[in-house]
């Protein structure tokens, strides 16, 4: 009989310990956090809604980076639209900047051009020193 007695006080718990499992959890997160701002890539620009209106130029000049079907960069200051190379585009919009720092940057692109493309302008502007990039776009006929 005493054995059947020790026997029942050494019963195995049933209940599961949940504290290191929070633990873990809780460092899991913390990780995640520290790491995920870093896994971000890309370049800042500020997307319009679907229901965007077209923005108001107030006589203000305004510089224009386009791309063509055969991927030929110009650039349009003031209305005088020139090519250019890729490589030439950081050194010519810092100077246009440094002489009219409120200056809008638009960047307009054939629809056959390669997003790549269009990314590879967008980051030359951004070295170049523009802060924000807008996108020109043909108004949408189905609306």
């Amino acid at each position: 009989m005493a054995r059947l007695r020790r026997r029942n006080k050494r019963r195995p718990m049933a209940e599961i310990n949940v504290v290191p499992y929070i633990d873990v959890m809780l460092v899991l997160l913390v990780i995640f956090m520290v790491t995920a701002p870093m896994l971000t890539q890309g370049v800042d620009v500020e997307l319009p809604s679907a229901n965007a209106a077209p923005i108001q130029n107030d006589d203000q000049d305004v510089l224009i980076a386009s791309i063509d079907a055969k991927g030929q960069y110009y650039l349009d200051v003031g209305g005088k639209q020139e090519p250019i190379a890729l490589s030439q585009i950081q050194d010519r919009v810092r100077k246009v900047l440094n002489q009219s720092p409120g200056m809008s940057v638009l960047v307009r692109s054939d629809k056959s051009v390669s997003y790549g493309d269009v990314i590879g302008l967008m980051v030359t502007l951004q070295a170049a020193g523009v802060p924000n990039v807008g996108l020109v776009t043909e108004p949408d006929s189905n609306r």
